[in-house]
């Protein structure tokens, strides 16, 4: 027998539509203050040379590194500040009472069970990189599994990221290039520019290299500039680079690759 509604209509399966269940793919943006303007400033000197790291990503605010006392945060300002920067926020957690209801009255949804990462991608750095000359940009529109492949020698100034994947690059890399991937970086050549991987917060990723001799190394935003020299059996040799977590919080850790 078919079911009827209260309108006297039977009632079955739909054939306009279906409710499924999906998984997005979020990045986070961990919020340590309520100066929007102080966040615009730290995020044009972390993002600047990076014009398409952003791709109308959704995106989650993370309060809870804010202080209890923290003061009124200005919604307005700031969701018109990542959405300038090519970012969708659409979720909020953490925060006091009065942040939260700030937020929901700025169109954004509650989401306190979202989990993030260990390291997660954060507009906020302890002190940004120094930044590359302007780039010549070589990106990875699409979220793709299989590892990007250069098999050129990266010029000054030139700049290569890998979007949602491994980045794999067969010849130099010069001082003044610059590799980012969102997983691993391996260069199988001598790595003299500057390598960030894990670029969105992957604090398991890491970079390999022939000849270790870089200008600036990162995991997750985790990072070591040429001003500290690398150690002998470290530099110009083959290397490894990957975050080591410990009681002090997490630091980049060089091995070096025996054959």
């Amino acid at each position: 027998m078919t079911a009827a509604s209260t309108t006297g209509q039977p009632v079955g399966k739909p054939t306009a539509f279906e409710i499924k269940s999906a998984n997005l793919p979020l990045v986070a943006l961990l919020l340590k203050t309520t100066d929007i303007g102080l966040l615009a400033r730290e995020w044009d000197a972390q993002y600047s040379n990076t014009p398409g790291f952003f791709e109308q990503d959704p995106l989650v605010l993370d309060l809870h590194a804010l202080p209890e006392d923290a003061g009124a945060i200005d919604f307005k300002q700031l969701l018109s500040l990542l959405r300038a920067h090519a970012v969708c926020p659409i979720a909020v957690k953490g925060g006091n009472p009065a942040h939260m209801k700030a937020a929901l009255k700025a169109g954004l949804v509650a989401a306190p069970d979202v989990v993030l990462q260990r390291q997660a991608a954060t507009a906020v750095a302890e002190a940004p990189p120094p930044q590359a000359p302007a780039p010549v940009a070589v990106t990875s529109p699409q979220t793709n599994p299989e590892a990007m492949v250069i098999d050129r020698p990266l010029r000054s100034g030139q700049q290569v990221y890998a979007r949602g994947r491994d980045l794999v690059v067969l010849a130099m890399v010069n001082p003044g290039a610059e590799v980012i991937a969102d997983g691993h970086i391996h260069v199988y050549a001598p790595l003299r520019g500057k390598a960030m991987a894990g670029a969105r917060g992957n604090g398991d990723a890491r970079i390999f290299a022939l000849s270790m001799e870089p200008e600036l190394i990162s995991i997750a935003g985790i990072y070591r500039t040429s001003d500290v020299p690398l150690p002998a059996n470290i530099a110009g040799k083959p290397a490894m680079v990957r975050l080591d977590s410990g009681p002090d919080g997490d630091k980049l850790l060089l091995e070096a690759i025996r054959g």
